[in-house]
C-alpha cells in the first residue's frame, strides 16, 4: 500500500486454466474536508459471489461510479480505510461539508452515521476487519477496546465508532457483507 493506491490483483480463469483477470492500481477515496482520511475501495458485488468469476476479458465487480458504499444483503464490500491520527483534521469527522463530500464519494454512508455522535454508527453488515498498521480503539456502547497491528474484530451489526488516538496513521483491511435491515435500526433517526 503507498500514498498513491492498493495494488489489487484479481485472479479468474481462461478455459481451465486460473490466470490473472485483473492487475491495477486502485486509488484512494479522499474528501477534502477529512484531512488523513482515506477508503481504497478494491472489490464490491452486490450479490453472492459465483465461484468462477474473473472468465477472460471479465475482471468481476470493481467498484463502480455512485455504488452504495454498504453492500445490500447477500452483498461484500472490500475496503482498505485509513484513520488519521489524533490532532489530524477536524475535531469531529463528520462535518456538514464533510457528510456531503462523503455522501458523494461515497453514496448511502451518510445514511448510517449518527448525527451529532462524532462517528458513531450502526450498518446492517458483518464486518470482518484486520488492523493492517497502527493502533485504532474500536467504540462500542459499553466501552473502548484497544487494538493494534495484526488485531481482528468480527462486528456483528453493533454500534460503534473508529478512534485514533495514537501519533500514526491507522489502516484497517475490512470485509463488509451485506445483512438484512429488518428491525434491526440501523438507520439513523
Amino acid at each position: 500500500m503507498t500514498e498513491n493506491g492498493v495494488r489489487r490483483v484479481v485472479t479468474g480463469h481462461r478455459g481451465e486454466r486460473s490466470a490473472v483477470a485483473g492487475d491495477h492500481l486502485v486509488e484512494p477515496v479522499v474528501v477534502s474536508a477529512l484531512p488523513g482520511y482515506s477508503w481504497h475501495r478494491i472489490w464490491s458485488q452486490d450479490q453472492p459471489p459465483a465461484a468462477q468469476q474473473g472468465q477472460e476479458g471479465q475482471e468481476g465487480s470493481p467498484p463502480g461510479a455512485g455504488q452504495a458504499h454498504f453492500p445490500p444483503p447477500g452483498g461484500l464490500r472490500f475496503t482498505i480505510y485509513t484513520v488519521p491520527p489524533r490532532g489530524t483534521g477536524p475535531a469531529t469527522a463528520h462535518t456538514a461539508e464533510a457528510g456531503r463530500e462523503l455522501e458523494q464519494a461515497l453514496p448511502g454512508r451518510s445514511r448510517y452515521m449518527e448525527a451529532g455522535q462524532d462517528g458513531m454508527h450502526r450498518t446492517p453488515t458483518l464486518d470482518l476487519i484486520c488492523v493492517l498498521s497502527g493502533d485504532i480503539w474500536l467504540e462500542l456502547d459499553d466501552g473502548r477496546i484497544h487494538l493494534r497491528q495484526g488485531d481482528c474484530v468480527v462486528q456483528n451489526g453493533t454500534r460503534h465508532a473508529w478512534r485514533n488516538r495514537s501519533d500514526a496513521p491507522c489502516s484497517m483491511a475490512i470485509v463488509l457483507i451485506g445483512a438484512s435491515e429488518a428491525g434491526h435500526g440501523h438507520e439513523r433517526q
